[in-house]
């Protein structure tokens, strides 16, 4: 007997799809494109983009996907962003070097990018995983499109891929590591290979998007964007900020609140630091392990007790250990900008963007370290403070880039804290 398919079934001519009226066997919903060749077969050449990527995570699950961007083969640990906007900011944070960014939000290039929204001067992820890619672009800040920007920057992007069943896998499973790759000449048994042979866990990824030499920050948040002004209170502050995978606009809103700002690299010794005599240091959000940079924790130790000190993200874990806590890896991690966050010393609630997969353990701080931000989510640690040493730290992002304004006080607090340490010295 003839047979059709639909949805996916393979069904006998002359019956419909009911229960019971026949056996039915479960087959891929789309032929692999991969080995077709229409010029070989004389067929016509479609006008639409064919399947010519795939996605394989060490699990075992692979997906076909159409490629944008570079083409290649790249290895990394893959996790979802659930902002609905905002990815040239995500795509240019340093904090996600060795990860490909899965985008819950379902289409994504349909404001093109711009070179204002950069948090750094390069791409350090590995890739970009999207559901739907815009056919058009419409905005008034738009330069150009996302795939022309991923091709100029040596960047993978993959899309029409089921984003809402990975994230489901990755939810029940935790963050996995995978591979992209348009070779057709790789298989799929090479790739599952490739992704359960390398292990994100233990690398130091700060070495790579942390500065090489010290710099002068002079740039404030463009006007247009600016708020929180009114509060200012035009005293100036010299500020050391490690560089640990920085982004662009921590140092525009420091600067904003009136900070003269040095940048220096994740190396840079703690003596030397202390030689340009700082009103305050802040560690800076980075990607990857704390524990895999001991050399970091090290210098923050130096440091403790010597000037005011303001941790973020990265910043924020290695603090954590430097008091003399621990850090541990989380089942998938926060990424996002809609993440409420509850501050314990006010009782308000702040939506805040973040971006780690490590998180502080509080049972582990010594006595003296206060909690003072719960993520609501999931009750982890997102904030401390050590008053006795002038610490304050913060495992999100008060920045915004991208994501809501709800805690850029916090920048104002740690002038605050730099303020009353002046006076009482």
């Amino acid at each position: 007997m003839a047979a059709t398919t639909t949805l996916g079934f393979v069904l006998p001519t002359g019956l419909s799809p009911r229960r019971g009226g026949f056996r039915v066997s479960l087959i891929r919903c789309s032929a692999s494109p991969l080995t077709t060749n229409s010029t070989a077969s004389g067929l016509v050449e479609k006008p639409w983009n064919t399947y010519d990527a795939r996605l394989v995570l060490e699990d075992g699950s692979i997906w076909p996907a159409k490629s944008f961007g570079a083409p290649g083969t790249r290895i990394a640990e893959l996790v979802f962003n659930t902002s609905l906007t905002g990815y040239q900011e995500i795509l240019t944070d340093p904090s996600y070097a060795g990860q490909f960014v899965l985008m819950t939000n379902p289409q994504i290039g349909n404001t093109g990018v711009n070179l204002d929204d950069e948090e750094s001067e390069q791409c350090f992820l590995a890739g970009l995983v999207i559901r739907s890619l815009s056919i058009s672009t419409s905005n008034w800040r738009c330069t150009k499109t996302l795939a022309d920007y991923l091709t100029e920057r040596n960047l993978m992007g993959v899309y029409d891929l089921d984003t809402r069943a990975i994230t489901r896998r990755l939810r029940e499973e935790g963050s996995l590591n995978g591979v992209l790759s348009t070779e057709q000449t790789k298989t799929d048994e090479e790739l599952l290979h490739m992704s359960r042979s390398w292990d994100i866990v233990g690398i130091d990824l700060i070495s790579d998007v942390s500065c090489k030499s010290p710099y002068e920050w002079v740039n404030k948040t463009d006007p247009e964007w600016d708020f929180n002004s009114a509060s200012r209170d035009g005293a100036s502050y010299r500020v050391i900020a490690y560089d640990f995978g920085i982004k662009h606009n921590i140092l525009r809103r420091l600067s904003s609140y009136g900070c003269q700002i040095t940048v220096v690299p994740s190396t840079f010794p703690a003596s030397e630091a202390l030689k340009m005599n700082p009103d305050g240091i802040l560690f800076s959000n980075g990607p990857g392990d704390p524990s895999a940079v001991p050399y970091a924790v090290e210098t923050v130790k130096e440091l403790l007790g010597k000037a005011p000190v303001y941790g973020i993200c990265m910043g924020h874990q290695l603090l954590g250990q430097a008091l003399g806590g621990k850090t541990f890896k989380m089942k998938f991690g926060h990424h996002g900008g809609n993440h409420p966050v509850r501050n314990n010393r006010t009782g308000q609630v702040e939506i805040s963007a973040q971006n780690h997969n490590y998180a502080v353990d509080p049972a582990s701080l010594p006595g003296g370290v206060e909690v003072t931000h719960v993520n609501l989510n999931d009750g982890s640690c997102a904030g401390l403070s050590f008053p006795e040493m002038n610490v304050m730290s913060l495992q999100y992002h008060p920045e915004a880039s991208p994501g809501p304004h709800d805690s850029d006080n916090a920048f104002k607090e740690f002038i605050e804290l730099m303020k009353r340490s002046k006076q009482s010295s």
